[in-house]
């Protein structure tokens, strides 16, 4: 399984990227192996040309929650006219897509109620993809124990800013650092993703700052074998 990250933002990121910006970040979305895409946002066909993707490739879509920086009509469209089939979750759907099992929880992510994240399993591999959220709910945790996902993404929207309101509905960096100490029996990899503009500093120190926690931190156009 290849997991493409297409966009690594959150959601006050810009729609055009500034010029002369080196450490930009679309809003997040991911590809799983080529033809399962996660959030059919505004910056998904932009993504898809510069990492010399085929959108004709992409068979399903599944979207975490319907926030603008999460799906597009317009995008969508272009992917269903070159014939991709979206399929709507919600929680506590099992869903067969090709060759790939997908298991949809809810999500905590308050201002968007219908918010789920995903077990993905390929018969061989399996994806967990948290985005937008704060702390897990008790119901996925339960999903990521028994399924022992080889890879889980996880949301970071907020950085090291203390006494930020966003952590009811986001993580910061020590939520994802403890959740990871609780569920690392259960998980073989941890990455991060949709992080925000303005709680942030450059990808660099970001990574540094991770590194020690054997913490991946995506990048735009970053693909990691699963």
């Amino acid at each position: 399984m290849k997991i493409t990250f297409l966009g690594t933002g959150a959601a006050d990121w810009l729609l055009e990227k500034p010029e002369g910006f080196t450490d930009n970040r679309r809003f997040s979305s991911a590809m799983i192996d080529d033809c399962l895409l996660i959030d059919p946002g505004p910056h998904v066909l932009s993504a898809l040309s510069e990492y010399g993707k085929d959108i004709k490739d992409i068979k399903y879509v599944i979207n975490t929650h319907k926030h603008s920086d999460h799906y597009n009509e317009d995008t969508l469209k272009a992917l269903e006219d070159a014939g991709a089939l979206f399929v709507e979750f919600e929680a506590g759907d099992e869903k067969v897509l090709g060759k790939y099992t997908v298991r949809a929880y809810y999500g905590n992510h308050s201002t968007a109620a219908a918010t789920v994240h995903f077990i993905i399993d390929d018969g061989e591999k399996k994806l967990f993809y948290g985005l937008d959220s704060a702390w897990l709910m008790y119901e996925e945790v339960k999903g990521i124990k028994e399924h022992k996902p080889d890879f889980a993404v996880l949301d970071a929207t907020i950085g090291d800013v203390d006494g930020d309101y966003r952590i009811f509905e986001h993580n910061n960096l020590y939520m994802v650092e403890e959740m990871q100490k609780t569920l690392a029996p259960y998980v073989k990899k941890f990455c991060i993703s949709h992080m925000a503009l303005t709680l942030h500093t450059d990808h660099k120190t970001l990574c540094e700052r991770m590194a020690p926690k054997g913490i991946l931190v995506a990048y735009d156009g970053l693909e990691v074998e699963i």
